[in-house]
Formats: structure tokens, C-alpha cells, sequence
């Protein structure tokens, strides 16, 4: 597929589909032949992506869908107002989903990579309460 993926999609693929994961292996592999076929309307920024299948071998979790990689986001203040998942199925990418647990705190794919590049950890009060 000669679709470039829009930036906020690459960079948080790219964060969340660590390198120094075998598990995340397959998927990164996947990653230069997907395109976001559409996008979530809420304004979390979620993208469903469409997969050239022939040009890549799929990743070993099965037919099922199956949460391929999962971080949670931090804010600059150690709070931790939701997540990032990426779901395959069948072993392929399917889509990239951002989850948001506060009513307070818009989440999106920006806050995600912005998280993930600043590498914010949880607070202390965050902490506390496990």
C-alpha cells in the first residue's frame, strides 16, 4: 500500500510496538502495509485500518481478536487518565483504539504520543492507590 499513515498514527504504532518486544515482532512488521481505512467520531482518535494480508504474515495469537499491545497514557502530573490498545485479528493489525477513563481529561492519540515521548510515569498519589 503506498499510503503514507497519518503522523499521530505512525508515532504512537511505533512507540506502543516496542522494539525490544518479540511479541510486538509480527505487528511492527505490519505496520508498512496498513492504511486507516476511518477514524472514530468521538474525538479519541481511534483509527481502523485496512491490511494488505498477502504482503505480510500474520502474528501468532490466533484467529480471534486479541489486544496486541496495551500502555497506559500518563499525564505530565503522574495522573493516568486511560490507555492506548492496538487489537489484531486473526493475527493482523485491525485498529489502534484510545480508551478514556476521566470525564476531565480529553484523551486522544496527540495526548498519547505526547505521554509516550515525554515518557510520564504515574504519580505517587496514582501509586498510593493501587
Amino acid at each position: 500500500m503506498a499510503e503514507t499513515l497519518p503522523a499521530d498514527v505512525a508515532l504512537v504504532l511505533d512507540a506502543v510496538l516496542g522494539e525490544d518486544d518479540p511479541v510486538h515482532l509480527a505487528p511492527r512488521r505490519q505496520v508498512p502495509h496498513i492504511r486507516v481505512r476511518g477514524r472514530c467520531t468521538c474525538g479519541c482518535d481511534t483509527a481502523y485500518f485496512d491490511l494488505d494480508r498477502h504482503a505480510v504474515e500474520p502474528a501468532p495469537s490466533g484467529p480471534g481478536t486479541v489486544v496486541a499491545a496495551e500502555v497506559p497514557i500518563f499525564m505530565e502530573d503522574g495522573e493516568c487518565p486511560g490507555e492506548v490498545l492496538v487489537f489484531t485479528q486473526g493475527g493482523y493489525l485491525s485498529w489502534l483504539e484510545v480508551c478514556s477513563w476521566s470525564d476531565e481529561t480529553e484523551v486522544s492519540l496527540a495526548t498519547a504520543e505526547r505521554s509516550l515521548r515525554l515518557g510520564c510515569q504515574p504519580s505517587d498519589k496514582a501509586e498510593a492507590t493501587k
